[in-house]
């Protein structure tokens, strides 16, 4: 794999995005080493902004830093999907009720166009992730959304690991449709319980509870 040369003036930022990407898309999979050097060769830079970002990545939970065995990938099981996927059972569906309450909800009808408009699983499982964020970042409560956003990027992991062993996503396209319209109707209550039924079906679906650790 190799990358353009990092510009200026933020390398870290450039490389933290960069492999965030690749691990949501599925160029780095989950549980493949992370080397410094290697990356810092790549990306063009130094080891120091390499090494920035994967702290920064390891903070959000999309790679685990080991004294032993260095910087992986975190790996999915049915534990981690439902630990996190409890979190946003939790959050989300109270989120998406203040919005309905307070705002327009235009960019998450063109979040859900844009996924519809994907051409690979990689655009889709980006579109579906701005689309959830879409419905919470304006409930208002910039709390709530920090906390829903620092579950964000495991969440997007959780769905395209899925995804890549069961291709699911017109079945969600679908429910993300019923949410988007209820929402559109002023239906906070059913578009906060259509949510929840979406979220809990999906990490049902893919992680079954007898799977769990």
């Amino acid at each position: 794999m190799t990358f353009a040369p990092a510009p200026n003036p933020s390398r870290t930022q450039y490389v933290l995005d960069a492999v965030r990407h690749a691990i949501l898309t599925g160029l780095l999979r989950p549980g493949q080493a992370l080397v410094e050097t290697e990356l810092a060769a790549q990306f063009g830079v130094s080891k120091t902004p390499v090494r920035e970002a994967l702290k920064t990545l390891a903070g959000t939970g999309l790679v685990v830093m080991s004294e032993y065995k260095g910087v992986t990938v975190r790996t999915v099981d049915a534990a981690m999907a439902h630990e996190v996927y409890d979190v946003r059972l939790l959050l989300e569906p109270e989120a998406l009720r203040r919005t309905v309450r307070r705002a327009d909800l235009d960019a998450a009808r063109d979040a859900l166009l844009k996924a519809d408009d994907s051409t690979d699983r990689a655009e889709r499982s980006l579109a579906n992730r701005e689309f959830h964020r879409a419905l919470y970042l304006p409930c208002g409560n910039p709390l709530l959304t920090r906390m829903l956003d620092d579950v964000r990027d495991q969440a997007a992991l959780v769905t395209a690991v899925a995804w890549a062993a069961e291709p699911s996503w017109e079945r969600e396209a679908a429910e993300h449709r019923e949410i988007l319209g209820l929402a559109l109707t002023g239906d906070a209550q059913g578009a906060a319980r259509a949510l929840h039924a979406h979220i809990a079906g999906f990490v049902r679906r893919a992680f079954p509870e007898e799977d769990r650790a």
